[in-house]
């Protein structure tokens, strides 16, 4: 990856310039750990850059270091106060070619918040063995907000995106999804599910077309008055659910 000049830096806070120069930024001491924990096993973020303060001048680490003044710093962070340490990454190194061999997959479909799917990535990358797919229209995984809130999962957790609804039943021998009135989720045939499809936060998934693929119905029983969950939560306790041992 060529390194970028300080200008095009600044501009990564965008969507589409970080899909022009093919990077995002990854703030502060843990996201940085995170990723030179991930590079010794994907070589290819190697490529990324980091741009430090006078204070982490002597940081470890075999990425590329350059030391930038304090206002470059500023104007490369998204939050009030700049940590002085930012790592400029390449998507190429976490997008693959080929579907991920991993056992199950997470399907999100047009979610919006940035800190929900920020969440969900820890939440996989805290158990394993689960890919996320992305539907046209989510919320892009390189935002900011997005890597903070993934506290370094961005960089373990295979994400595809842009992947049609439509496509899961050909990848997918058993589908499930979330509805007040499906099989509880202790049931064994939860177990069973390879692909789990959660929807967009106010609008769900299009009824129709979760019948077209056979999706399978599962609730989680409450007994409170609140008449939702939030879709990081429930994904939290349907993918440690699935995780549990019968």
């Amino acid at each position: 990856m060529s390194r970028l000049k300080s200008d095009e830096l600044k501009k990564l806070h965008q969507k589409k310039y970080r899909q022009q120069f093919g990077c995002f930024l990854a703030e502060g001491e843990h996201l940085v750990l995170e990723l030179q924990k991930a590079a010794e096993t994907n070589p290819a973020l190697l490529e990324s850059e980091l741009y430090v303060s006078d204070s982490y001048q002597d940081w470890p680490g075999p990425l590329h270091k350059t030391v930038v003044s304090d206002k470059l710093m500023m104007q490369m962070s998204d939050t009030k106060s700049p940590q002085g340490i930012i790592a400029s990454v390449p998507i190429a190194a976490l997008q693959h070619s080929e579907p991920a061999p991993v056992q199950r997959a997470v399907y999100l479909f047009e979610t919006q918040d940035p800190g929900n799917l920020g969440t969900i990535l820890r939440t996989l990358g805290w158990f394993g063995n689960f890919a996320c797919l992305l539907s046209p229209g989510c919320v892009d995984p390189y935002n900011a907000k997005v890597v903070r809130a993934s506290m370094g999962a961005i960089f373990h957790v295979p994400v595809e995106i842009d992947v049609p609804l439509s496509t899961l039943a050909s990848r997918y021998a058993a589908i499930g999804c979330l509805d007040m009135q499906g099989e509880k989720l202790t049931s064994g045939t939860f177990h069973q599910s390879d692909c789990l499809v959660f929807g967009n936060e106010a609008r769900g998934v299009p009824a129709e077309q979760l019948d077209a693929m056979n999706a399978r119905a599962f609730s989680i029983p409450g007994c409170g008055d609140v008449e939702s969950l939030n879709v990081a939560a429930v994904v939290n306790m349907c993918v440690y659910e699935i995780n549990r041992e019968n």
